[in-house]
């Protein structure tokens, strides 16, 4: 039976993992906006070690009991520019950013109303260019059982799958391998070779 994920920003290496070994999944959409998740934020490499991303949502009476199909995002402060400024600096040397960073920012600089839309942009995103055919289904009711990603409870998906090994990463000499980045540190390093990882 195909797993139930939740929505993530710049998912990380074991979403994707996931994905991965099914031909469709489903993609809550029925679920309340939890902060702190990787709804709206992911982790990425830079010169200084791992750092986390974010981008704000508006807020309003009532935000953690909304619909996430309905949470909006925030662009009344410069984040975008930000993002992409951080998301360049991390990983232009890397040897496939130039080859998709166009096209990545462009999802970004279209703002897209919707936490929900954005992130799932971002999502067909990559499994476009890394070559995944895994089909998102959203969820028609709220799911009691999901598998559980989030930057705060560990799990052992990348192990139970046989993937908790390293890739080629710009700052690996100077910290050594981070485990489970977005998965921008995946593709951005090892371009079309992130599929026969990912299997």
């Amino acid at each position: 039976m195909a797993p139930v994920l939740t929505i993530a920003y710049f998912p990380p290496v074991e979403y994707f993992a996931l994905l991965a070994k099914y031909s469709s999944v489903y993609v809550e959409a029925c679920e309340n906006y939890q902060k702190q998740s990787w709804r709206n934020r992911c982790r990425i490499y830079t010169e200084g070690g791992p750092q986390d991303l974010n981008f704000p949502v508006k807020h309003r009476d009532g935000t953690f009991k909304l619909p996430i199909r309905e949470i909006e995002v925030d662009y009344s402060t410069p984040w975008v520019a930000k993002t992409e400024r951080c998301i360049e600096t991390a990983y232009r040397s890397s040897a496939f950013f130039d080859y998709y960073r166009d096209e990545l920012f462009s999802i970004l600089d279209a703002q897209p109303r919707t936490l929900w839309e954005l992130d799932l942009r971002i999502i067909r995103f990559f499994l476009g260019k890394i070559g995944l055919k895994t089909e998102l289904l959203p969820t028609e009711r709220f799911a009691e059982e999901h598998v559980d990603i989030h930057p705060k409870r560990p799990n052992a998906i990348l192990s139970e799958l046989g993937l908790d090994r390293p890739y080629y990463q710009v700052f690996a000499e100077r910290f050594g391998f981070v485990p489970n980045l977005s998965v921008m540190d995946l593709l951005f390093n090892e371009g079309p070779a992130s599929l026969d990882y990912l299997l």
